[in-house]
């Protein structure tokens, strides 16, 4: 994964996070997958995590299987 700092990007979150507002927010790029905290959202100098596709389908895939349940 790479930093990249927050720039016009187009984020997107799930749809019942709006109530408390603590989640994170993803956006497509033209190469890679961003990824950041919403509370951080406002912040123009918030860096933000950026992953190729296929990278990102594996941590979503490990997300789903239950890989970093605690």
């Amino acid at each position: 994964m790479h930093a990249y700092r927050n720039r016009q990007i187009r984020w997107r979150k799930a749809k019942r996070s709006f109530a408390n507002n603590e989640c994170v927010e993803v956006a497509h790029l033209s190469d890679a997958i961003a990824v950041r905290d919403s509370t951080l959202a406002s912040r123009a100098d918030v860096e933000v995590l950026s992953a190729r596709p296929a990278h990102w389908k594996g941590i979503v895939d490990a997300i789903k299987a239950g890989g970093f349940d605690r």
